[in-house]
């Protein structure tokens, strides 16, 4: 049985159909504008913004509501320069060595190589932070639940956010990012999952012409 000191009323908003079905439709709409830039511009704006963005990201369900995650936000130069000289490193090894063919061939419509000057340019990087455990007050650690799906879904919110916001973001993987938690001082208990450049788009840039899977590729009705 339920412990009802452990519970409260939810009190949900509720919509029509009509309403549901264009909140649904003006969503998407809102949400297929949305683009990763790799050309960002140097103009920054209030940290109040990003402070408000991660909040939204830590409201995404977790396991156990044990919320395993750690949003880095760096604007400081010097990190941003150390955090890129060391991206730029595992991502040489990636585009000579790691990737196949395959791959390359895959990430050519992007016309991107291992030199992220983004990482720089942006006034903002999130650090997304995985909490493989948790740390107890003496150190001891604690177990945390589908930490992988949880965090993922956490940035799924992030990255809305962003773009509610109005801002643009890019989820940048420069694997291994074991170097991220050297650079940050992080704890034993936390892993690097995501690095996220965050901005206003650089002056007259563009960005692949792609296009989206139909919902008939995408959903599967039973």
């Amino acid at each position: 049985m339920n412990n009802s000191d452990n519970f409260i009323p939810l009190n949900p908003t509720t919509f029509s159909n009509e309403e549901m079905l264009q909140r649904s439709r003006d969503f998407f709409e809102q949400m297929n504008e949305r683009r990763s830039i790799r050309k960002f511009s140097d103009q920054t704006f209030p940290i109040e913004i990003l402070e408000n963005i991660i909040k939204t990201a830590s409201t995404a369900p977790s396991g156990a509501h044990k919320q395993p995650w750690t949003f880095c936000v760096v604007s400081n130069s010097d990190i941003k320069s150390k955090i890129r000289a060391a991206a730029e490193k595992e991502e040489y090894e990636n585009y000579t060595r790691r990737m196949s063919d395959s791959w390359l061939a895959d990430l050519k419509k992007f016309d991107t190589d291992h030199i992220k000057p983004f990482l720089e340019v942006a006034p903002y990087l999130i650090i997304v932070m995985k909490q493989t455990y948790e740390l107890g007050e003496e150190k001891e650690k604690m177990q945390n639940y589908y930490v992988n799906e949880s965090v993922g879904i956490a940035v799924g919110y992030l990255i809305s956010a962003i773009h509610n916001a109005g801002l643009f973001a890019l989820t940048h993987t420069p694997s291994p990012m074991r170097f991220l938690k050297k650079i940050l001082n992080r704890p034993e208990n936390e892993t690097p999952y995501l690095l996220i450049p965050v901005g206003l788009p650089a002056e007259n840039v563009t960005v692949p012409s792609l296009k989206r899977k139909s919902i008939n590729e995408v959903m599967v009705r039973y």
